[in-house]
């Protein structure tokens, strides 16, 4: 039985704790703010309550196994899955509206080709059977095992198996996701479609890989799920079942250095000067943070210091809005409203400037959960948009009056909006960047094979032997899924050694 400190209480650092403790070890959680959960908070004021952080839970599969392998009680007995349905409804630039059926690929097709024109539908089945070899190729790689030591594999040949394109008397295959819906897909919704899933993770379309399809083959795969009374109920079961394991969580406590003795962890400072020893370390801040705690010794590992750091320049906008006036019967769980000049909206968040744009791509969440609202005569709402991230704490709090343009765009959703307003919260980078220690309150984006390497993260394990890292900014990546799988990717290493391969 080892000791194990782990540094933060974010969702990858907590899976990664409950396994860890089930596997027999001593494990003892240092979080710097009050409270666990990372980016996975809850505003509440007048009887509402606001997801500020993710809203929706994409492959619901991977926080089952953890239940499962940590305890004799389910996912189910802990929190309510709901599947949401219609998946989401889309509004795009022309007026044109679709809603989407969660995980049917006929009844997707049949609701594009209804809604978009014959063939619409078609191409955008052509795409997901492209999407799911895709998937197929670099799931187990990108998502099931710790890093390749040779990674460079997965920097190279993209895995997206593009259908060949004549132009300019050239055969060319598409690279980027662009490319795929520039070339594939044609009809500009369903660019906006395929993009909009990449702009949700922050992601540039023009210089994204072609594997990034995988993004909507997994939300159209494996469902889009909403956890009731809100995903912060998520992270409460794991941070309960990490108690009833007897993890330890110190709260209020901040990490200043972690010790190393003979070139290993050996635990770590604490901002009062005493010392926590171990003999493992679970890491589950930033980078830029984890540099700092560890002295004298580079932490990347040999050659995976050499990934093309992944780009860490979007977050999100979030407005909560206060409504009076009831849910309407039938109303979409989830709108996403598409600019209505796309071009503009992607070089003015990943250009030069990088600046919040004017009238964006804004995700409509409309739950319908009567834990969220005081009574049946009010609704609440969430308005998200991408941003770039801003280190500077005035420059990103700058960014309140931008809320305003989101409520204009939701009301090409949610008629008579500003009628029903009783008042609403802006939460910025800033915020983000409060919670989870992230330098501009960044979002990362889940790992991603070939562009040589950029959308790839530093492998869980380090340079120092005894400490690994867990979570967003760590293979494979941001989003709730990835985050769970990085604490299982962690607890296997540490248990089994530096053979373990991943799950079979």
């Amino acid at each position: 039985m080892a000791r194990i400190a782990v540094i933060g209480a974010g969702m990858g650092a907590m899976a990664a704790a409950a396994r860890l403790a089930v596997a027999g070890h001593r494990v003892a959680v240092y979080e710097r703010t009050e409270t666990y959960g990372g980016a996975v908070r809850r505003f509440e004021r007048d009887g509402f309550g606001f997801d500020t952080g993710p809203g929706l839970l994409m492959v619901p599969a991977v926080y089952r196994d953890l239940f499962v392998k940590t305890g004799k009680e389910p996912l189910e007995a802990c929190v309510e899955l709901v599947q949401v349905d219609p998946s989401a409804r889309h509004v795009f630039a022309d007026g044109t509206e679709v809603s989407l059926p969660n995980a049917s690929r006929a009844g997707v097709v049949s609701a594009l080709d209804g809604a978009l024109g014959a063939s619409a539908g078609a191409r955008w089945g052509d795409f997901l059977v492209r999407a799911r070899e895709t998937w197929d190729r670099t799931r187990r790689p990108l998502l099931e095992e710790p890093l390749w030591p040779n990674w460079q594999v997965l920097a190279g040949r993209e895995p997206y198996p593009a259908v060949p394109h004549k132009r300019l008397l050239r055969t060319r295959r598409a690279g980027t996701l662009a490319e795929v819906g520039a070339w594939e897909l044609r009809d500009p919704r369903l660019v906006a479609l395929l993009e909009s899933h990449a702009l949700a993770y922050g992601l540039d379309p023009g210089t994204t890989p072609a594997n990034a399809a995988v993004l909507p083959y997994m939300e159209h795969a494996f469902g889009t799920w909403y956890v009731r009374g809100g995903i912060r109920e998520l992270a409460r079961a794991v941070y309960e079942r990490c108690l009833a394991r007897k993890v330890e969580f110190h709260f209020g406590v901040e990490v200043t250095g972690i010790l190393e003795k003979d070139g290993r962890a050996a635990g770590l400072e604490l901002a009062d000067r005493s010392p926590a020893e171990a003999e493992f370390v679970v890491s589950g801040v930033a980078p830029g943070v984890l540099d700092r705690l560890v002295r004298g010794t580079p932490v990347r590992g040999e050659g995976v210091d050499e990934v093309a750091p992944q780009r860490r320049g979007a977050s999100r906008l979030t407005v909560l809005l206060a409504l009076r006036g009831g849910r309407p019967e039938g109303t979409a769980h989830r709108t996403v409203v598409h600019a209505q000049d796309r071009e503009a909206e992607l070089d003015a968040v990943f250009g030069d400037a990088g600046e919040m744009a004017r009238r964006p791509t804004v995700t409509v969440l409309r739950p319908d959960d009567a834990a969220l609202v005081p009574d049946a005569g009010h609704e609440a709402i969430t308005l998200t948009a991408t941003v770039p991230a801003q280190p500077d704490r005035g420059r990103a709090e700058s960014l309140d009056r931008h809320a305003d343009d989101l409520i204009s765009v939701a009301e090409r959703a949610v008629p008579g909006l500003r009628e029903r307003l009783l008042w609403h919260e802006v939460r910025t980078p800033a915020d983000i960047a409060e919670a989870t220690g992230v330098e501009g309150g960044a979002v990362p984006a889940p790992a991603l094979a070939a562009a040589e390497g950029r959308l790839l993260h530093a492998s869980n394990s380090t340079a120092v032997a005894g400490l690994f890292t867990v979570g967003g900014w760590s293979h494979p990546g941001g989003g709730l899924p990835h985050a769970g799988m990085s604490g299982a990717l962690v607890a296997g290493l540490i248990v089994e050694g530096p053979e373990f391969r991943g799950s079979q």
